[in-house]
């Protein structure tokens, strides 16, 4: 009866010895949600890739083709569509490349020069560089108005 008395003690204490190993044991810290962090932009990472927003026909970045607040209008694709005076100051009315009016002062820069002089029949521009090079003297281009019959 002994060896059954020792035999039961010893099976409930290694029955319970695990239980009191887990209550011994401190309680971990409370779980905080990760955070997330949220972009305010996108950024492009190439990794060895070709960029996708390069002008595959130019050949060069669009940040290189433009300055800003420089127009990209050339003054050999302009058309006079006429002058107007308003208290004896003449606005030309000039015609783009994609049909869209606008309206020049004396001083208002183009892609490769500047607006001189407007008279009632005409306008002078000043051309101060070719395809982006500036010429060594300036030429001046003069757009009239021709009367239509």
């Amino acid at each position: 009866m002994k060896k059954a008395a020792i035999l039961l003690i010893g099976i409930s204490l290694a029955g319970l010895a695990p239980l009191v190993a887990q209550e011994t044991a401190a309680e971990p810290p409370p779980q905080t949600a990760p955070m997330l962090s949220v972009q305010t932009g996108f950024t492009y990472s190439p990794e060895g890739r070709r960029d996708p927003f390069k002008d595959l026909l130019g050949g060069r970045d669009l940040k290189e083709k433009s300055v800003l607040g420089e127009n990209q209008i050339f003054i050999d694709d302009l058309v006079l569509f006429g002058i107007v005076k308003n208290q004896n100051v003449f606005t030309a009315l000039i015609g783009m490349p994609q049909g869209f009016p606008m309206f020049a002062k004396v001083g208002d820069k183009f892609a490769d020069g500047y607006v001189l002089s407007i008279t009632a029949t005409q306008v002078v521009l000043r051309k101060t560089h070719e395809r982006g090079i500036p010429l060594m003297r300036p030429r001046d281009v003069i757009k009239e108005i021709t009367e239509e019959l």
